[in-house]
């Protein structure tokens, strides 16, 4: 489903991605880590079509994000630190919004669906910004799903929840069908990220150090390269 061939990204004489190369086969759930300036969000950016690599390729399919940026966008749902909505629309107003963007088939109905999916059903009609920072990041959520995208990316998805919402994210994404979904997951949570993910790539210095089955990865492991 993805593929990422000899990807460097760097930014003047900083090179933040170093000649990366692996790939995601469908319905496969990737667990991002690695510490602050590893190149998470970096990778994820590229990835979302949002930028550009210094070098090297990633194929969507058989498609080249660079070459078709724009049409692959609508396979794509992108979760980030942003949420992406407007404060003063109700939660409702900015699905049609993305509703109409994507050119969704029935989007009344499946507005409701995806908000009945995470929970805010029944808020639909009150501003965003009268929302808890776990409810817009439930209706963020929604807003990426809208378009029942084959490809999740979840960039740290728990940033900002109190503990209670984060602790509820794994049910949250199992609502929206993430099992029937490509999706790459970036998290400072390792506990989170084994529980959620069946795969684990680990960035260091800008390489993967790390790319396991989940069930060939243990916490002690993941922690000695946070460590380093």
């Amino acid at each position: 489903m993805i593929k990422v061939r000899n990807l460097v990204k760097a930014f003047g004489t900083r090179v933040v991605l170093r000649n990366i190369s692996f790939d995601i086969e469908p319905g496969e759930f990737i667990t991002l880590l690695g510490v602050n300036g590893a190149g998470k969000t970096t990778l994820m950016s590229i990835v979302a079509t949002l930028s550009k690599p210094t070098a090297g390729k990633i194929f969507i399919g058989d498609m080249d994000t660079q070459q078709h940026a724009a049409y692959i966008r609508r396979y794509i749902g992108l979760v980030s630190h942003k949420t992406l909505l407007y404060d003063d629309l109700s939660g409702e107003q900015n699905l049609r919004f993305y509703a109409r963007m994507y050119d969704v088939e029935h989007p009344v109905e499946r507005i409701e669906t995806v908000l009945r999916q995470v929970g805010l059903w029944g808020r639909q009609k009150d501003p965003v910004r009268t929302y808890s920072r776990g409810m817009q990041q439930r209706l963020a959520i929604a807003r990426a799903i809208l378009h029942n995208p084959p490809i999740l990316l979840l960039d740290e998805p728990d940033t900002g929840l109190d503990q209670g919402a984060a602790s509820m994210l794994g049910e949250l994404l199992a609502a929206v069908g993430t099992a029937q979904r490509t999706v790459l997951m970036t998290t400072h949570n390792l506990e989170r990220g084994l529980s959620l993910g069946n795969r684990v790539l680990m960035l260091s210095d800008g390489k993967i150090a790390v790319d396991m089955p989940r069930e060939d990865v243990s916490i002690e492991a993941l922690a000695h390269y946070y460590q380093q």
